[in-house]
């Protein structure tokens, strides 16, 4: 499956040995192989991005290269591959705007993500907000309950209401295995790990090294895996990110693990919305309930989660339970209902991207409009997510 960050992206690529990752991990991109004379094209014939296999070229090219690049107006971000990579070279070359170094052997995943962080890192920051965003966050009762998609569909959705660019940020918080990226097809890029104790570091430039983008309207952060993920990383740095976030961007969705962490009650008293995803089973609707009732009762700020029910049957009689039965066991009523619709799910997850992209008339799709339209037309419940 083609990359979804690069798709498009025009690469300039200096090195016939590069020539191989065209159809692996830069799949999907415009990748034109050339010679050290195109760089002073770039000027008339912009790209979004230099590869240079440092093992192809004699030093003095090199350094002629880098010479031709540091002129530019307008210099693309760059990526220096190789065995050999003379140290004055090298520090030349990080003397440009964006560029980077991958000393090979390498990967093509760690190519991929290389190319990633400087296109990530080249983008111009969202604008700060007027002070007023919205933060949301979605949390599944059971696990497999479907909090993930519908965080996902919840932040398309909001994000094809927008009216600027780079409005809504989806963010993952289970930073051991979360499956955003996944799902979307994407390449996760948040490492807050590397930051440890220097989480008041965090600012909106550096955020952007973390940004994968999605669409013109939505972004995404989404960790690596790291099944220490959860032990890595501070509470100061989740909580800093989601501040950053939130001063960034119209509107922040979370994806929040079920499992209590050291900030998962800060985040979500930042909240302006709680929803606590729920399939129809007995068990999956006693333990949103309990769900519910242990978050009210631990932020003690008034904030009533909402209950969302997942996969609801269109089926007059069948072994899952009616709304009725299930608004039964909840002892309350639930907030919203999401259509089941396996297949539009199913094919959207595996050729990466919401399902409002893959399958727009979709009942998912249509449930989840007109819940976003509901909770966006309502009054701020929240202080915002200003959680640090």
């Amino acid at each position: 499956m083609p990359n979804a960050n690069i798709k498009g992206r025009r690469i300039l690529a200096l090195g016939a040995a590069l020539a191989p990752h065209a159809k692996g991990p830069l799949a999907g991109a415009e990748m034109e192989l050339g010679g050290m004379e195109q760089l002073a094209e770039l000027s008339a014939v912009p790209r979004d991005l230099v590869l240079i296999d440092a093992d192809a070229w004699e030093a003095p090219e090199l350094a002629a290269a880098v010479k031709t690049l540091s002129g530019l107006k307008a210099c693309p971000p760059v990526l220096l591959v190789g065995e050999s990579l003379p140290a004055g070279l090298v520090r030349n070359l990080l003397r440009l705007p964006d560029s980077d170094v991958l000393e090979a052997p390498f990967t093509g995943e760690q190519l991929a993500g290389a190319i990633h962080a400087l296109l990530a890192a080249s983008q111009p920051a969202p604008q700060a907000t007027s002070g007023d965003s919205r933060c949301w966050a979605v949390t599944g009762a059971v696990g497999g309950a479907g909090a993930t998609t519908l965080a996902i569909e919840i932040a398309t959705a909001l994000g094809a209401r927008a009216r600027k660019e780079r409005s809504v940020c989806l963010v993952d918080l289970n930073l051991a295995d979360g499956a955003t990226a996944a799902y979307l097809g994407a390449q996760p890029a948040m490492r807050l790990a590397d930051f440890g104790q220097a989480a008041e570091r965090l600012d909106a430039a550096m955020l952007q090294a973390f940004i994968t983008p999605v669409s013109k309207q939505l972004d995404l952060l989404a960790g690596v895996r790291d099944p220490g993920g959860f032990d890595a990383v501070s509470r100061e740095a989740v909580l800093r990110v989601l501040e950053v976030a939130c001063e960034c961007y119209d509107w922040v969705i979370l994806d929040v693990p079920r499992h209590r962490r050291a900030w998962t009650l800060e985040a979500l008293a930042g909240c302006d919305e709680v929803l606590v995803i729920s399939e129809l089973t007995v068990p999956a609707l006693l333990a949103a309930r309990s769900y519910s009732d242990e978050i009210e009762a631990a932020l003690g700020t008034g904030l009533k989660p909402r209950i969302v029910l997942n996969r609801l049957a269109s089926r007059m009689f069948g072994p899952a339970p009616s709304m009725t039965e299930a608004e039964r066991a909840l002892q309350r009523k639930a907030d919203a209902g999401v259509s089941s619709d396996w297949e539009a799910a199913a094919a959207s997850a595996n050729l990466g991207g919401p399902i409002a992209q893959h399958r727009p008339k979709s009942k998912i799709v249509k449930d989840i409009q007109t819940l976003v339209e509901r909770l966006a037309a309502a009054p701020a419940r929240g202080p915002g997510a200003r959680a640090a």
